[in-house]
């Protein structure tokens, strides 16, 4: 079953959340959102913008076509320093 674009980006970033062991806070910090909003968005209840991919995507240090394509690519694509997979480890 093919997941949609929405569905994959919240996939992604949980991944990408995962892999740097950044919380909600940090990207809420990034977006200028509060840790709130992006739990909604990670939740589903409201969708992620266009605006906030580009914005996570310079955060990850990827294209925004890395980070639209899916977990897989996006954590292939993640700088190896930012990749630590330990929580509480993010910058």
């Amino acid at each position: 079953m093919e997941t949609g674009l929405e569905e994959s980006l919240r996939q992604t970033v949980a991944a990408l959340m995962r892999a740097t062991g950044e919380p909600q806070r940090v990207l809420a910090s990034v977006l200028g959102l509060t840790q709130a909003q992006v739990s909604r968005r990670q939740s589903g209840t409201t969708p992620w913008s266009l605006h906030d991919a580009d914005i996570l995507a310079a955060h990850y240090g990827m294209p925004a076509l890395d980070l639209l394509a899916g977990p897989t690519r996006a954590c292939a694509a993640l700088a190896r320093t930012r990749h630590t997979g330990e929580p509480g480890a993010h910058r």
